[in-house]
């Protein structure tokens, strides 16, 4: 079984600090125990830098590009990469004409599009209301993940 990990998922996961790194570090752990393939996109790591090194101030974690990438580095070696392919572009355009899709949630269709193109039907987020107009996909919330 193979499960996308949102970016809002790898964000915790790589913040020791963030109030839910414990739920996302107990989800990831159920998850693999069970022989999960946990993987990521280009448009995870695209979010996730942003997010770490954009300033406090605006939001972000104000980090380095140089401690980011070591965060970077950490779930690269530990989670499958889904790469880009023409198949992700068709299926991103299809997503978003029927779908009718809008502003930033072009972000989460392109999610969407490479988890079709790799036959991936679960993604791992916070944010499972994003993801419930696509009837191919099952958006589970890390609290839905049973204890150990």
């Amino acid at each position: 079984m193979k499960i996308l990990l949102d970016s809002n998922i790898l964000i915790r996961w790589m913040e020791p600090e963030h109030s839910d790194q414990m739920l996302v570090q107990s989800a990831i752990d159920v998850l693999l125990a069970a022989s999960a393939e946990l993987c990521f996109t280009l448009q995870n790591v695209s979010e996730f830098w942003n997010s770490l090194t954009r300033p406090l101030d605006r939001n972000g974690y104000g980090l380095t590009p140089e401690e980011t990438d070591c965060r970077v580095r950490i779930f690269e070696s530990r989670l499958t990469f889904l790469v880009d392919t023409p198949r992700v572009y068709q299926e991103w355009r299809w997503l978003l004409t029927t779908y009718a899709v809008r502003g930033v949630q072009v972000h989460d269709a392109r999610l969407v599009a490479a988890m079709l193109a790799h036959g991936i039907d679960s993604i791992l987020t916070f944010n499972t209301r994003d993801f419930a107009r696509y009837t191919a996909i099952h958006a589970i919330h890390p609290a839905q993940v049973p204890a150990s």
